[in-house]
């Protein structure tokens, strides 16, 4: 798994985690490398936001 969700999932600091994913989406060199989506899905799923888990859908 990517670090920003490895490091942080298990002291429960999700918000960090999702943090850091939106840091990379902004450093993001190569536009079609969408790895870390699947990861944001679940941080939003675990925080029971479920509209924004389908933001990544469409």
């Amino acid at each position: 798994m990517p670090l920003g969700y490895t490091s942080t999932r298990f002291q429960g600091n999700y918000a960090e985690a999702l943090y850091n994913y939106y840091e990379v989406t902004q450093l993001e060199i190569d536009p079609h490398n969408e790895s870390y989506i699947p990861n944001m899905r679940l941080i939003h799923t675990s925080n029971e936001e479920h509209t924004k888990v389908l933001e990544y859908y469409f």
